[in-house]
């Protein structure tokens, strides 16, 4: 492997994205592979440029505010052979990124890894997330918080969606799996659980009503989903960023 790619995109993210690359830039050297990292900041109003910058990340800028086009620009940017896309207020382990890399020589095309949520989350959140890891485990099925493929399935695959505002990850998990063999890591990584702190199970079931009312249209506007791309509404926990934009890379 020539080189591994770590894709991140960012919008309004100074307050966290500092600790994801560090996480990164830690994970990367100690499993002794060339690596780059490429920062999709998408027309953040922000100090994120600056502190991706300040942590060696190449900044690329870009003005999509939609999630998928901004990891299909920051692939495009890439140049490693494996691209490992991350969400920016994600924390990824030498541990995992190990296992990708293993994946991939053994045979796979890519991956993905579940996730765990830093602070306290409510109960609600609790049993989603539980029953999601689940499901995501039996089909599957990567997140944005970390999904790692090959330069070639991902071309092949035709990248993102960029019709879709959200599950644009889950659609190329799909894509890809149909294509070799596509791997859940047993590893996990440790994202931040501010969305699920700040948002209701009100708002949850207001979301699932409309997937099952629409289908896979619901997706295809930003319509709906606040919980992503509304107001970031406040955290109750001090590692909770505020400002607008709740979705890393869009608003």
């Amino acid at each position: 492997m020539r080189m591994l790619s770590f894709i991140i995109p960012a919008h309004n993210e100074e307050r966290l994205i500092g600790q994801t690359l560090s996480a990164l830039r830690a994970a990367a050297l100690a499993v002794n592979e060339p690596y780059e990292i490429v920062v999709a900041n998408d027309a953040s109003s922000d100090a994120t440029a600056a502190v991706a910058a300040a942590h060696g990340a190449r900044v690329l800028s870009v003005a999509h505010r939609q999630i998928a086009g901004s990891r299909n620009s920051g692939a495009r940017e890439a140049t490693g052979d494996l691209l490992v896309f991350v969400d920016a207020d994600t924390s990824v382990s030498e541990a995992v990124v190990r296992a990708a890399l293993e994946a991939v020589r053994n045979g796979a095309l890519g991956g993905g890894a579940a996730s765990r949520f830093d602070g306290h989350v409510p109960f609600y959140a609790r049993v989603l997330v539980q029953l999601w890891v689940r499901l995501q485990r039996l089909g599957r099925l990567a997140t944005g918080c970390f999904l790692s493929c090959t330069r070639q399935a991902f071309e092949a695959a035709g990248g993102f969606d960029e019709t879709l505002y959200a599950c644009e990850d889950i659609v190329l998990s799909r894509r890809l799996k149909r294509m070799g063999t596509f791997v859940i890591l047993r590893e996990t990584v440790m994202t931040s659980g501010r969305n699920l702190r700040s948002h209701t199970g009100f708002d949850a079931l207001r979301m699932l009503g409309g997937l099952a009312l629409q289908g896979p249209r619901f997706f295809r506007t930003r319509r709906g989903l606040h919980f992503w791309y509304g107001p970031r509404r406040h955290d109750s926990d001090s590692a909770g960023p505020s400002g607008p934009g709740s979705k890393t890379g869009a608003a």
